[in-house]
């Protein structure tokens, strides 16, 4: 114990001295190696103790002062799925090793922090794991670790904070190494279950904690407005504040993941954590020895690096009649010369509509054809899309257009959510997948679904629209919807990206909508290339329109949100603008709406509010001279 009080010391007097730069992801870097999506990641400690030493190896090299073991989910109930439950402590035994013997092959210190993840069950009454069997888990990996010789213990990328501090007091009670607690939070600055940073902050530090900090979940700047909260109930520590975001949200190619966040980005956001107090910064999920290379960099020569200026969130607290059976407003307005202008409208996290209706008949006043309604958006729980329409429809007699997911919906739930929505005059149709609920509000809940978007449009067009559900039964009378789908002309398959789009032609759509695009040549590009391809696009496009708010703003679409590029030319127009940057990404909103509206084969514009402010979205609308 004497020896453990010693490291715990001696780790605390080091993160007193400035910020303590850790290693990025483990995972991402053993599926670039080859490991199977089948298997335990931990039990390559055995199988595998090469990959795991070289990236180890790898990390230091790039600058790390402290590496992870390979142990996130060396837990009883983890391996079990593996039919590795008997392993535990030498699994983990293993991870500590390792590490340890590759940090000891360097001159300079080097921190061995055995990581240590959530059960993998929920607790009672969310689920059925009891804390006294919570603790009898944790305290089995715990003493593993300590006994292989672990200078730290890392407890990270927990979504329930009573589990947290329930492995945060199982630790204390069994050593005196210094423990860092993470909670994972999301967009909106809240845990998965709805605790606040402070909440987390003031349990975590009861609990004996060392370090406090955020991980995974998010991207750079999610995790920064995470620790933000976190510094503000703590102050300057200790508990000291650890920071270790994604590289950005994810996107799906075959069974991998990739993540969008370049190194450069994270040397920047090093910076920007330190400021925000962080003294344990690092990766997690799709973070490489590059990125934290590049945050070496920027710790050691701040002085090279452009900081972040401050991007502004607003709280989250906002807020047509239909003719029967005949085409939609908007099918009409394509079917004519009209050039479509919609407003994505997000609906409200609770019961209450009045800003919403509010913001919908500004958008009208400016002179919108149409509002288009996300369905939970980042998989993060709002009132349901087809009420919202409806509403919209009523009292502000604008058409809509609903969002509608494929992810979570079986065929029986998702035919008579299509049935409820036509009953209520809902008939566009913007079909997604929909975000992963691993990244929401309920990362543990089921996400599977029957249906592609190709099997959706096929199953509107010869089905429903024909008067017969998926299984040929009769349902009285035939549905009349307008369905649209997505196009992204950003995608780095340009290849993927058209045949996506024709597939999706062929099957019946009747509509596409673009991610937001910053670059009109990408835009033309895609369009010839199609073109060229497969003849002339036939299907109406409408581009999305999301105007910049800031250097950051325009800094963050590009590095983590998949399918968004925006040129060098315009972040750094938008950087030069500082603080009048607002009124600079109105201006070549509107550039770009002009131009769009002259550019053969575009029938309209989406446009994305920034941040919920749609004073911005009706300056840009107002260059069309529509308003009243």
């Amino acid at each position: 114990m004497e020896q453990q009080t010693d490291r715990r010391a001696a780790f605390l007097a080091r993160l007193a001295e400035g910020p303590l730069l850790a290693d990025g992801a483990m995972g991402t870097m053993l599926y670039t190696y080859g490991a199977s999506f089948e298997r335990s990641l931990d039990t390559l400690n055995r199988n595998r103790p090469e990959w795991v030493a070289e990236i180890h190896r790898h990390y230091i090299e790039a600058g790390a002062e402290l590496i992870e073991t390979n142990t996130f989910g060396a837990n009883r109930i983890r391996l079990s799925r593996y039919h590795e439950e008997a392993a535990v402590a030498e699994i983990n035994r293993q991870g500590v090793a390792l590490a340890r013997r590759v940090a000891d092959a360097f001159i300079r210190p080097v921190w061995v922090a055995a990581s240590i993840g959530p059960t993998g069950q929920k607790l009672i009454p969310l689920g059925r794991l009891r804390p006294e069997q919570a603790r009898e888990l944790y305290a089995e990996q715990i003493e593993a670790v300590v006994e292989a010789g672990a200078d730290v213990l890392i407890l990270e990328t927990f979504s329930d904070l009573k589990e947290l501090v329930i492995a945060v007091e199982t630790a204390r009670a069994l050593c005196e190494l210094p423990v860092v607690a993470s909670a994972t939070f999301l967009e909106e600055g809240l845990t998965p279950l709805g605790h606040s940073p402070r909440q987390v902050a003031e349990a975590l530090r009861e609990a004996g904690a060392d370090v406090i900090g955020a991980n995974c979940s998010t991207g750079p700047e999610g995790i920064l407005r995470a620790v933000r909260g976190l510094h503000a109930a703590l102050g300057a520590g200790p508990p000291y504040i650890s920071a270790m975001p994604n590289a950005g949200l994810p996107t799906r190619r075959g069974e991998r993941l990739f993540y969008p966040a370049t190194p450069e980005y994270f040397a920047r956001y090093a910076l920007a954590f330190v400021d925000a107090g962080v003294r344990l910064l690092g990766g997690c999920c799709g973070t490489t020895p590059e990125h934290i290379a590049s945050m070496r960099a920027a710790l050691d020569h701040p002085e090279q690096i452009t900081r972040f200026e401050t991007l502004v969130h607003l709280p989250d607290a906002e807020e047509a009649a239909v003719g029967a059976e005949g085409p939609t407003l908007l099918a009409q307005k394509l079917a004519g010369d009209d050039f479509v202008v919609s407003v994505e409208l997000v609906p409200p996290k609770g019961p209450h509509v009045a800003r919403m209706i509010e913001a919908a008949r500004t958008m009208r006043d400016v002179g919108a054809d149409v509002i288009n309604i996300s369905d939970n958006p980042m998989a993060r729980l709002r009132m349901a899309p087809w009420a919202v329409c409806y509403i919209l429809q009523r009292e502000v007699g604008l058409d809509t257009v609903l969002h509608f997911p494929l992810r979570g919906r079986n065929l029986l739930r998702l035919q008579s959510d299509l049935l409820a929505s036509h009953a209520l005059g809902t008939r566009n149709l913007f079909v997604v997948m929909g975000d992963p609920v691993a990244i929401g509000d309920y990362p543990e809940t089921h996400d599977f679904y029957d249906l592609t978007s190709i099997g959706f449009i096929e199953l509107i067009k010869q089905k429903l629209n024909q008067g017969v559900d998926y299984a040929g039964g009769e349902i009285g009378q035939a549905t009349s919807f307008f369905i649209g789908v997505a196009a992204n002309p950003s995608l780095d398959d340009l290849d993927a990206a058209l045949e996506n789009l024709h597939v999706k032609v062929q099957a019946g759509a009747d509509f596409a909508i673009t991610q937001p695009v910053y670059d009109l040549e990408v835009l033309e590009k895609f369009l010839a290339a199609y073109r060229q391809r497969y003849g002339a696009l036939t299907l109406p496009l409408i581009v999305g329109m999301l105007p910049l708010y800031s250097s950051r703003h325009a800094e963050f679409l590009h590095n983590e949100v998949p399918g968004i590029l925006v040129p060098a030319a315009i972040r750094e127009r938008m950087r030069v603008a500082g603080e009048q940057a607002p009124e600079a990404g109105v201006t070549m909103a509107r550039e770009l709406l002009l131009a769009l509206r002259a550019l053969p084969g575009v029938r309209g514009v989406y446009i994305t509010p920034p941040f919920k402010r749609y004073h911005l979205v009706a300056d840009v609308i107002e260059v069309l001279g529509r308003g009243e």
